[in-house]
């Protein structure tokens, strides 16, 4: 492993994560905030719930009532009037469904003179959840989702007409009361009502879009969640003021801030990166080979959100499997590096945020017995990374707006 380009790397990886918590931008999205004079309660939902929370009580000093819900091993501490729960992700639990009928006996029978604030992040989907259908039936259907290679938009797009509380709904059950909502977006383009599935956005997507997608990956329904595609969802919602207040454009914006502290000139390719995980690593790898001579240190920033089609039954998430699948294209390089990861500190269902690989991960692998091509095939970058010292672990952020990708050129 080339150290110097490791450590560059982890220096980036800190104070791109710095750059994005959500403390700063939760208490500018505030100033905007005036309760109506009755009730203000709160309502935290997603990875970074916990942080977004705290932000706000320390600006706000005092909420009539509250709820977090967030990822298991994300609550940092107890929050004055706020009751704190975990749940699954990315697939829903019964945690998530009790948390979630809390949040709804909260927010019921409210005037007008109330006012609800509405923190919401990347993973909502998963932990804010009331199913319409059977639980096991909605797991069921929420692990065809991961693993037919579904975007995340497809994804929402399914799971709000199965939900209680997505695609508006949870917005109409605060009704008369207003809603104010702060959202950090992990989705690319930053669509509202696709972030966490827009609990209290109305919905653009249509009934005929998720029947479209239900036949495009073959996905197996019921008839009751099949009857469900058809219940349209609110068109309009007059009792919410939703802003978006961070994206992966500030963890881009971040990391090239990074890099050029470091001394490398930053490059941003696109924030939008949106295909395949193994499609990006061997595209960013074949960059970094055509410029590799070129005599100055390059940073090449790509931030968004790559999908994975589970073909096998291996460990890791797209970033690992983007790292991994860029090492052969980078194979016997002494001044490239490319490392990729999640801003809220997980990757798949595992402990890392997403990997790293340089000139010298595919021969370390190859002297190891390990196959570069089986392994993604399988599914199990994880273990391949774990044995070139390649994993990237920080633990939870406090943050979640997305994944990047960099790529390193040293002189």
């Amino acid at each position: 492993m080339n150290e110097k380009l490791r450590l560059d790397a982890d220096q980036i990886i800190s104070e791109s994560i710095h750059a994005v918590l959500p403390d700063e931008a939760v208490r500018r999205a505030l100033e905007e905030f005036q309760p109506r004079g009755g009730k203000t309660l709160l309502v935290a939902v997603g990875k970074a719930a916990w942080q977004m929370a705290k932000a706000a009580l320390d600006a706000l000093g005092h909420v009539d009532g509250g709820i977090v819900i967030t990822k298991y091993g994300h609550v940092m501490g107890e929050l004055s009037g706020v009751d704190c729960y975990e749940a699954g992700h990315p697939v829903p639990d019964e945690n998530g469904f009790r948390a979630t009928e809390r949040t709804l006996e909260l927010v019921h029978g409210l005037t007008e003179r109330d006012s609800i604030l509405f923190l919401l992040s990347g993973g909502g989907s998963a932990l804010f959840e009331l199913p319409l259908i059977p639980q096991a039936e909605l797991q069921d259907i929420t692990g065809q989702l991961l693993a037919c290679g579904a975007d995340i938009v497809e994804m929402n797009t399914i799971r709000k007409r199965l939900s209680g509380v997505k695609g508006g709904r949870f917005g109409l059950a605060c009704a008369p009361a207003k809603v104010f909502g702060i959202v950090l977006s992990d989705i690319v383009g930053d669509p509202l009502d696709m972030i966490a599935s827009g609990p209290a956005c109305a919905d653009r997507s249509t009934c005929a879009e998720a029947r479209e997608i239900v036949k495009k990956y073959a996905l197996r329904l019921s008839p009751a969640a099949r009857g469900l595609l058809d219940r349209e969802t609110p068109k309009a919602l007059d009792n919410a003021d939703i802003r978006i207040t961070g994206s992966v454009r500030a963890l881009c914006a971040g990391a090239a801030e990074a890099c050029a502290r470091l001394g490398y000139e930053p490059i941003l390719l696109t924030d939008r990166l949106c295909c395949q995980a193994r499609e990006a690593g061997s595209f960013l790898a074949s960059i970094l080979r055509s410029h590799a001579n070129c005599g100055k240190p390059l940073a090449f920033i790509a931030g968004g959100e790559t999908v994975v089609r589970l073909t096998g039954s291996g460990l890791g998430g797209r970033n690992q499997e983007l790292a991994l699948a860029a090492a052969p294209g980078i194979a016997g390089l002494k001044n490239a590096a490319l490392f990729s990861f999640g801003s809220d500190g997980t990757d798949g269902p595992c402990d890392a945020a997403g990997g790293y690989v340089d000139g010298d991960t595919a021969a370390a692998l190859i002297a190891a017995g390990v196959d570069v091509h089986g392994v993604l095939r399988h599914n199990d970058s994880y273990h391949a990374l774990e044995q070139t010292g390649g994993l990237i672990i920080t633990g939870p952020t406090g943050t979640n707006v997305n994944d990047v990708a960099v790529g390193l050129i040293r002189a």
